[in-house]
């Protein structure tokens, strides 16, 4: 007999089994480094230090100071010292769909966890804004595991609005307006990770603009940004169960459809695969890095598969270069 699923547990219970998940299946897979996640050594200067033999390399020698101290001396970066990462989360109605053994909403909080626990250090910094029906909630960029864990609980007690579904347009900021907000607060250079379904506003058109992309391009242009987009799906395709009520979660609009015609079921197939095309496209555009999970997925063995893809695309250049010394 199977064990309960993370939505069966309590929300006490929920926080501690993703701390285990992170911190023992993605942090032993991983050996402790999320590469690809993290601002490198290109981040901004910060300043300089005295060189250390053995711990320093000797690429990142500052010989300016090192000419007028007659000491030697590093470049620092702003990554040596401490990492700011802040956190978009989507929470609007949308993302309180689900099929599989975790809905969206649920699998968002998994991968804020993640990303938390594993940016976790000495002197990270983690900051975060939901973007729910009613607009942006902050939460002011703090370092430690007591901070992240209320986030967390902040994410999973947040009422519902399948409780008492919507009945018109959403009155909340869009995503465009939450990246642009973002964009505002984190002022120095970081990590900026959104985590959505980015179906908000997208146009007809699959080959027209989102409104969302300038904003997420201009904040891509300031920081490593890594779009996390949640998927389930029933989003791509339609079983064929019969007469089926479909409720759009954003207005509350209802439809009623037969998903027993094939035409119908290639149709939504094809519609939905050209949305998520739409998306990916871009995201692309913008800048930004692209983390695919959906809630039918091992979302652990998703995000090796993204940082290992990562580590090989930064090791390919200096891979490169070595063989055309």
């Amino acid at each position: 007999m199977a064990g309960p699923t993370l939505a069966d547990l309590a929300p006490e219970r929920r926080l501690r089994r993703l701390e285990l998940t992170v911190t023992r299946r993605l942090d032993g897979l991983l050996q402790g480094q999320l590469r690809g996640l993290l601002p490198g050594p290109g981040s901004e200067i910060a300043g300089s230090r005295e060189y250390r033999p053995g711990e320093d390399e000797v690429r990142r020698m500052d010989w300016a100071v090192t000419a007028r101290t007659t000491v030697p001396h590093v470049r620092e970066v702003d990554a040596d010292r401490e990492l700011t990462t802040w956190l978009l989360v989507d929470a609007s109605p949308s993302m309180e769909y689900g099929t599989a053994e975790l809905d969206k909403r649920e699998l968002s909080v998994a991968a804020v966890a993640a990303v938390g626990f594993l940016t976790a250090g000495t002197g990270n910094r983690l900051g975060a804004q939901v973007l729910g029906r009613d607009g942006l909630r902050r939460f002011p960029a703090r370092s430690g595991r007591t901070h992240l864990l209320s986030l967390l609980r902040a994410l999973l007690h947040a009422p519902r609005a399948d409780v008492e579904p919507p009945t018109g347009p959403p009155v909340g900021p869009d995503l465009a307006a939450a990246f642009a907000a973002v964009h505002r607060t984190a002022v120095r250079r970081g990590l900026v990770v959104v985590v959505s379904d980015f179906l908000d506003g997208l146009p007809d058109d699959p080959d027209g603009p989102t409104p969302w992309e300038p904003a997420l391009r201009r904040l891509a242009a300031r920081h490593q940004v890594l779009a996390v987009e949640v998927t389930d799906p029933r989003e791509l395709e339609l079983p064929d169960v019969g007469l089926i009520t479909l409720v759009d979660p954003e207005t509350g609009r209802r439809r009623e459809v037969w998903t027993g015609d094939p035409e119908l079921r290639r149709r939504y197939a094809d519609a939905a695969a050209a949305q998520r095309a739409q998306v990916t496209r871009a995201l692309r555009r913008s800048g930004a890095g692209h983390l695919a999970l959906r809630t039918d997925r091992d979302w652990t063995a998703d995000i090796v598969r993204h940082v290992h893809a990562q580590r090989r695309l930064a090791a390919a250049p200096a891979a490169s270069r070595g063989g055309a010394a």
